[in-house]
């Protein structure tokens, strides 16, 4: 079958997932594209891994969380536990709306007209309170928190969630602030992002009660737990077509002139696949910023590297990927590949869409 292939080793991908998750009561978290495995497919991960890993507390006591409410179908008949859906609650939204009564799905709460709205939609809604992080996203701020007492007699109160920055410096801090403003305001779990397993079971313990038992924590984990062991799996494009050109002739959608004597190599994979596609990312250094500008400039000129390794090298795009297909332009010098072959393509697993999962 021609396309974009995951060669997946199955063993040593599902080893990694046992060991982030017998680390810490873990919640594991399948939205978007699933990692680049599909949503299906990680709920019944999630689902072994739950059957697998006796001491994953969270794993056992069956939390997944999805990112939207339109992602709760996908999962739900691969995973018999709880849903939690990530993005705050939108009263508008008659999906969410309905699915604040179903007593399998958590919804996500950040701002205090969206409490009035959920009781108002549902009998007793099972809700997570989302606090505001530095990260300035959703969440109500420290100072609000305490409005949740008047709402808990309507609702099942089932803990705050505290999505933290990335950056490190100071995470903890905020965390233990954030958190210490949250169980002062009502008590109940702390459901947390991005802070290592060992700060979070530390964390518990640090804002445990005055009977020395721990405050209840979980881990939401999705890019660790899935993307955390890259050797675990590899992606291939198949070639499609090889075609032998000199140099001023014109080729592509965009009739460009080949800018020497070569080959344009036909490769599986294109916007639909999210080959080509990139999130931003800043450029820290300095070094960072020079490859940037070179790169900016080199794009400028009709050029632009793909992703796509022939003969030991990234090779340049003839022109900008096509939907389903890229053209990459081979020098004259390097013996092409066969039609049929697979080449190495580097992708973003968070973003891409691969056609077929082979396990190895």
């Amino acid at each position: 079958m021609a396309g974009v292939t995951m060669w997946l080793d199955e063993a040593r991908w599902r080893e990694h997932q046992r060991t982030v998750a017998g680390s810490v009561p873990l919640v594991p978290v399948a939205k978007g594209n699933g990692y680049g495995f599909s949503l299906p497919r990680l709920a019944a991960e999630a689902q072994a891994l739950s059957a697998a890993s006796p001491g994953a507390e969270a794993v056992r006591s069956g939390a997944i969380a999805v990112g939207t409410p339109a992602e709760v179908a996908q999962v739900r008949d691969a995973f018999d536990g709880d849903i939690v859906i990530l993005q705050p609650y939108d009263g508008a939204d008659p999906l969410a709306t309905s699915l604040a009564g179903d007593r399998r799905v958590i919804s996500t709460v950040s701002r205090v007209g969206d409490l009035e709205r959920i009781t108002t939609a549902a009998d007793e809604p099972r809700v997570l309170v989302e606090v505001l992080t530095s990260m300035r996203r959703h969440g109500l701020p420290a100072d609000r928190l305490a409005v949740v007492r008047d709402y808990q007699p309507r609702i099942r109160f089932e803990g705050w969630t505290i999505h933290l920055p990335i950056r490190d410096q100071g995470r903890y801090a905020e965390a233990e602030s954030l958190g210490r403003a949250a169980l002062s305001a009502a008590p109940g779990p702390l459901w947390l992002s991005h802070l290592p397993a060992e700060e979070v079971v530390a964390l518990g313990r640090q804002l445990g009660g005055s009977g020395g038992a721990p405050t209840p924590v979980r881990l939401r984990q999705g890019t660790r737990l899935w993307l955390g062991d890259p050797g675990a799996y590899r992606v291939t494009a198949t070639v499609l077509d090889v075609h032998s050109v000199r140099r001023g002739e014109r080729a592509g959608y965009r009739q460009r002139r080949v800018p020497a004597d070569g080959w344009i190599v036909v490769v599986a994979g294109g916007t639909a696949q999210g080959i080509g596609l990139e999130a931003p990312t800043s450029a820290r250094s300095m070094r960072a910023r020079a490859i940037s500008v070179a790169t900016g400039s080199l794009e400028a000129a009709g050029l632009a590297l793909s992703p796509y390794t022939l003969a030991g090298k990234k090779r340049w795009f003839l022109e900008p990927p096509h939907m389903q297909s890229s053209l990459v332009f081979l020098p004259r010098s390097v013996s092409p590949p066969a039609v049929g072959d697979e080449v190495p393509v580097e992708v973003r697993l968070t973003t891409a869409v691969v056609d077929r999962i082979v396990a190895v």
